[in-house]
């Protein structure tokens, strides 16, 4: 495990930093996945863009948290990336 996992296992413990993380978590792994997904396909935000019909300042907004995408977006990101969306509840 690494320092930053130690660290946030650690903030964890207290409750109103969990409440928070919980609220933003699935957020944070939307972008966190399209952001490794493009880089893994070698792609630029305009290329994506380009491929998926997403404007590039959207996928910008979206790469920095600023929004949350709706799953029609993502849909059409996923496609753009050469991938299908998956949704599960775990």
């Amino acid at each position: 495990m690494g320092d930053i996992d130690e660290l946030l296992n650690e903030e964890l413990k207290d409750p109103e930093f969990a409440k928070a993380w919980e609220q933003t978590e699935l957020e944070y792994q939307i972008k966190r996945m399209l952001i490794s997904a493009r880089i893994e396909n070698n792609m630029t935000q305009k290329e994506l863009a380009e491929k998926s019909g997403v404007r590039q300042s959207n996928i910008s907004r979206i790469e920095k948290g600023v929004c949350v995408p709706t799953l029609t977006t993502l849909n059409e990101l996923a496609k753009g990336l050469g991938k299908k969306l998956r949704i599960e509840l775990i």
